[in-house]
Parts: C-alpha cells; sequence; structure tokens
C-alpha cells in the first residue's frame, strides 16, 4: 500500500525539536525506507513555503527531490470540485488543497496520511481512505 503524505505529517517529522512526534516521525522514515511514500505538488510547495532562511530552503528542496510528483490530471481537479461541493452541502469546509489531495488518493487508490482532523469529517461523505494520527 502507498500512501499520500499530507503535509502536517511532513511538518511534524521535520520539526527541528522533534519533541514529542518521534512516532510520527518514525512511521514515514519506515514509509520511506519501504518507498511507500508519495508526494504531490501542491504539498511539496507547502512544505517549502514560508521558509526564512536560504540555506533551509536548500537543504529541504534537495531532500524533496528524492520523490516524483505523483500526476495531477483534469479528472483529479473534476473530482476535488466534486468533493467540495458535496462535503460543503453537508456543512463540511476544507481547504480546495485538501479537496485535491482526497481526489488524488481515491484515484490512485493511495491512503491519505494525515494529521489534519479535518480529513475525518471529510472522509465521512466521500470515498477516501484516510490513515489519520492523533498528535
Amino acid at each position: 500500500m502507498k500512501y499520500l503524505v499530507d503535509t502536517s505529517i511532513w511538518s511534524l517529522a521535520l520539526r527541528k525539536d522533534g519533541q514529542g512526534h518521534e512516532p510520527v516521525t518514525d512511521l514515514l522514515v519506515e514509509l520511506v525506507d519501504k518507498k511507500q511514500v508519495v508526494l504531490c505538488g501542491p504539498v511539496r510547495q507547502e512544505l517549502l513555503s514560508g521558509i526564512k532562511l536560504h540555506e533551509q530552503f536548500r537543504l529541504l528542496k534537495s531532500r524533496l527531490r528524492h520523490f516524483k510528483d505523483l500526476p495531477i490530471t483534469t479528472e483529479d481537479y473534476e473530482l476535488a470540485a466534486q468533493f467540495f461541493n458535496l462535503c460543503r452541502s453537508k456543512g463540511v469546509q476544507a481547504s480546495n488543497i485538501d479537496f485535491l489531495l482526497c481526489s488524488l488518493a481515491a484515484n490512485n487508490n493511495l491512503l491519505l496520511l494525515t494529521a489534519d482532523q479535518d480529513f475525518l469529517r471529510i472522509e465521512k461523505h466521500i470515498k477516501v481512505r484516510v490513515h489519520f494520527i492523533k498528535v
């Protein structure tokens, strides 16, 4: 099984202090070692955005280059919009990127690995498999 790893997991695992997030880091390392991690462009962009120091940006960019981006198709964007509309009609709101990740996971038979509770609310209304880690 392959996992589309959400920004929330990467952020926890990549923190400098790492305090209290060892289980998340250990799981991510295990999945990377088994070549079960999938990355997509929007998550890559979120991870690299807001890094103030050029050297930290360069280092993270270099490390993330190990992962190829999952291609995003027109069908992925259309399904993301459909998921957004359905969830909104049920009173569930999340970001467009969250719904895009859901569509990528659904269309590519991936488990969505996240620590973001928004995905638990989304999962109740659409066909996506979420592996939630409580932190």
